[in-house]
């Protein structure tokens, strides 16, 4: 099968392309700075219509990648995630349609939730809402139950949850899978969201605004700086290697043979096993031999406290099994060459 892969030279995007590879296919790459051989490549904006229909030419389905990620600085960035998440979507869905091309893999992500699941120990489950800054500044990092204040008992979030995006870059990424939705019913397409965890491993980008919480604290380790841990490094997330979601990819793509026309099926896509980012920044420190964290209690307005996932319907309707435990995964992205 011959497989368009839009951001196939970033992080993610470039794992796709090795997988895809390594089971048959024909990668197609549309990337803004897109690699040589083996692997047919286009250096293009996935928001150029006239690049992404060339780029379709031929093409069986599509691995759609491309994005902004990451929190980002504050809500300036806010036009360029819309234009870069959703424009590009649109873009790319509506040269799909004209094309003929019917098959496609969407990287969602977790963000849309908010928060994760919550069990209060007197109204069972519920859903709190956003964090306030008073509370936060005060250290109160975990949400209240929203009747009573009583603590809450955080565990997986499954896919029938219901969204509420907490900020810009969540928005966007809803939104992306409304449009693929739409796209499907008006085509009879076929579309599977891969709600992403928290993906690290090689080839993760350096220290920027946008990199994954893995790679800030890689970077600072390497400078020979302690890993800032925020709030009080209790947060729990659930840690996916790069290798994993490529895999669940794979399994995606060929999924949508007997998939119903019109469809989009979401998948959580994470390893299934929490841990906090404390740990996290420890495992780093501990592989690089470098400075023990420093717990800051600084926080992000935006953060959600508590998300990790239940992976259940993917293992169950794709057969998919993460492979990579979270100990070897750090050990190996320890000493991993970034982007």
């Amino acid at each position: 099968m011959r497989v368009l892969i839009t951001g196939g030279a970033g992080f993610i995007g470039s794992h796709v392309v090795a997988a895809l590879s390594a089971a048959g296919h024909e990668p197609v790459i549309l990337d803004l700075r897109p690699p040589g051989r083996p692997a047919a490549a286009v250096a293009a904006d996935v928001r150029d219509p006239a690049a992404v229909a060339g780029a379709l030419r031929g093409v069986d389905a599509v691995c759609h990648q491309a994005a902004m990620v990451g929190l980002g600085t504050d809500f300036a960035d806010a036009p360029a995630y819309v234009g870069t998440n959703d424009l590009g979507t649109a873009v790319l869905l509506s040269a799909m349609a004209a094309a003929g091309v019917r098959s496609l893999v969407l990287a969602g992500s977790m963000v849309v939730y908010g928060e994760g699941r919550y069990d209060c120990p007197r109204h069972g489950r519920v859903r709190p809402g956003p964090r306030t800054p008073a509370d936060l500044e005060r250290g109160r990092f975990e949400p209240p139950g929203p009747a009573c204040g009583a603590p809450l008992v955080p565990g997986p979030v499954a896919e029938d949850a219901p969204a509420d995006p907490r900020n810009v870059y969540a928005a966007t990424k809803l939104a992306q899978e409304h449009l693929a939705a739409a796209w499907a019913r008006a085509t009879g397409g076929r579309a599977v969201s891969l709600r992403y965890h928290n993906v690290y491993g090689d080839g993760m980008p350096l220290d920027t605004p946008y990199a994954g919480v893995a790679a800030l604290f890689r970077s600072a380790l390497e400078r020979g700086e302690p890993p800032r841990v925020f709030e009080d490094g209790g947060q729990r997330r659930d840690f996916v290697h790069v290798e994993d979601v490529a895999a669940a990819n794979v399994l995606a793509l060929a999924s949508l043979a007997d998939a119903p026309a019109g469809s989009l099926r979401a998948y959580n896509t994470g390893s299934g096993e929490p841990h906090t980012v404390g740990e996290l920044a420890r495992a780093l420190a501990s592989a690089l031999g470098g400075p023990s964290p420093v717990v800051t209690g600084e926080f992000r307005l935006g953060d959600v406290r508590h998300i990790t996932a239940s992976s259940a319907r993917l293992r169950a309707e794709l057969g998919w099994r993460p492979r990579v435990s979270f100990a070897e995964g750090m050990t190996r992205f320890a000493v991993s060459a970034p982007l």
